[in-house]
């Protein structure tokens, strides 16, 4: 049912269609760029003058570290490493489908992943017959055991971003030192910029099905089972019909927190909206298996990008940045200063005069 091997894809997408030119970057590096740039910019909108979220995010390096930063999970794709593939390529996508065929309502799934995982295996084993066989020939990074665990890593993300916002913080108004600062705000870019490239694999809605490479199973609708269509959606079409950021603005909001407010069902708040993200984002599978039978991704060999396919990507491209501009601004907003560290810190002020000051620890030992 899965066939995750992309980069091959996207490579035959640009030969069969002869849409996108030698050397034309491919949604794959371009639109993840894209995502992050949008979401600055989705901040940029909500605040101008950049008062409620750090203003070094906005610095044309730290801008353009985290716009290359996208890029960085599918480089990790590149290495024959096994224990990396498996681990990498796994929180690219989730098969929503999946969900059902175990079992699973996304509403009541854990947001912590090993005991999803449990969910899952449990939820596999006792509807076996729902899942196609495993070829082990096809498998030898073991992932199509597993649906994918997309929102954990977005999850995850959030919580190392706001962990690192926290130090941050408690170096900024507790003492200290300017280098501690300067790698604090390196690190926070290093997050946000890979965190962006998980929201933007979400705004692609073949990231939350098993139709991810063509339709697969029953097709009455005939749709296209075509195994180039993920990689045409993510580089071929847009490159050929040169979406840009620029062209994505006019479709941008500015930027609002996704919710950290209790829920009354007691789910955990930021995995609830992240699975309703993609939950919203996986429902526009259909859509595009219609605008791609109808024609409307079709570009290239002079032939006029349609309207109507464009503005479908601008505005997933646009989605993507404003979720991930959320994520961004409720981690911020929910860091509190790290009581130990601001503890240690409170040490150097009683040190003896004149001593250099000691590193602080990183946590309780």
């Amino acid at each position: 049912m899965k066939n995750r091997s992309l980069r091959p894809l996207r490579l035959a997408a640009a030969l069969l269609l002869g849409a996108a030119p030698a050397g034309l970057p491919a949604w794959d590096y371009a639109g993840h760029r894209m995502v992050n740039q949008l979401a600055l910019a989705s901040l940029t909108a909500a605040d101008p003058a950049h008062t409620d979220f750090p203003g070094f995010a906005f610095e044309p390096a730290a801008a353009e570290r985290i716009a290359f930063l996208a890029g960085e999970p599918d480089r990790w794709r590149n290495v024959s490493d096994l224990p990396l593939q498996q681990y990498n390529a796994l929180d690219h996508y989730i098969d929503l489908e999946e969900l059902d065929d175990a079992g699973l309502d996304y509403k009541e799934i854990s947001p912590l992943r090993y005991v999803f995982a449990l969910q899952f295996a449990t939820g596999r084993a006792a509807h076996a017959a729902r899942f196609e066989p495993i070829d082990p020939s096809k498998n030898q990074d073991h992932a199509r055991e597993w649906c994918g665990f997309l929102p954990w890593a977005i999850r995850e993300y959030y919580g190392k971003l706001k962990a690192c916002f926290s130090y941050l913080k408690t170096f900024e108004n507790y003492g200290g030192t300017p280098e501690e600062i300067a790698n604090a705000e390196a690190n926070a870019v290093y997050l946000m910029g890979l965190s962006g490239h998980y929201v933007g694999d979400g705004a692609q809605p073949l990231h939350e099905t098993v139709h991810n490479n063509g339709w697969v199973g029953p097709n009455p609708e005939g749709y296209t089972t075509w195994m180039g269509i993920h990689a045409w959606i993510d580089g071929g079409f847009a490159a050929a019909a040169g979406i840009t950021e620029a062209s994505v603005l006019p479709r941008l909001a500015p930027a609002e927190a996704i919710s950290t407010a209790p829920r009354a069902d007691a789910r955990d708040p930021v995995f609830a909206d992240v699975m309703d993200y993609l939950v919203d984002q996986q429902k526009l599978v259909v859509l595009l298996y219609e605008l791609q039978k109808a024609g409307k991704f079709e570009a290239g060999k002079g032939r006029p990008a349609s309207p109507v396919g464009i503005a479908f990507v601008q505005g997933q491209l646009a989605k993507g940045g404003e979720m991930l501009a959320g994520v961004w601004l409720a981690a911020w907003r929910e860091a509190v200063p790290d009581n130990y560290l601001r503890s240690q810190l409170a040490l150097r002020g009683v040190s003896a005069a004149g001593a250099p000051a000691a590193a602080a620890p990183a946590a309780k030992p």
